[in-house]
């Protein structure tokens, strides 16, 4: 039997928000996953050594404080770097919708805004990254 899919919900920056990213972490657990909370204040760094140590299969993001278009980035080129990029990274929060095209441009897979149904967060992550499974065994 294989493990269940291991996702790593992470904080990054000054943003001491994490009301939605637990909410998150919780449905997701809910839904059967692992999930491997980083707490506040990590850098985009710390959260993809995170996800490597813990030979994570998604990263998820959440930033209300405004700084996506800095932080998001800095994680997708993380990932690259460390040869981790197979690795789904998908965002959350206060993000506008200008910016959540740019950012899925630049390599986040999906972003998600305050209201989303937990569902449609749950089904997707079971799809993609249960892609990446397949492909890496």
């Amino acid at each position: 039997m294989s493990r269940p899919l291991r996702i790593v919900v992470a904080k990054a920056g000054l943003d001491g928000h994490d009301r939605g990213a637990k909410v998150i972490a919780r449905a997701l657990r809910d839904a059967g996953m692992e999930v491997i909370y980083t707490g506040l204040f990590q850098t985009p760094e710390q959260i993809v050594q995170t996800a490597i140590q813990e030979d994570a299969d998604g990263i998820g993001l959440s930033i209300l404080s405004g700084a996506h278009m800095t932080l998001f980035p800095l994680v997708v080129d993380q990932l690259r770097e460390q040869g981790a990029d197979d690795i789904v990274f998908f965002g959350g929060g206060t993000i506008p919708a200008d910016d959540a095209a740019e950012l899925k441009r630049r390599g986040v897979r999906a972003i998600f805004t305050p209201g989303a149904p937990l569902q449609e967060i749950v089904d997707f992550v079971n799809r993609e990254c249960g892609k990446r499974r397949e492909l890496v065994g």
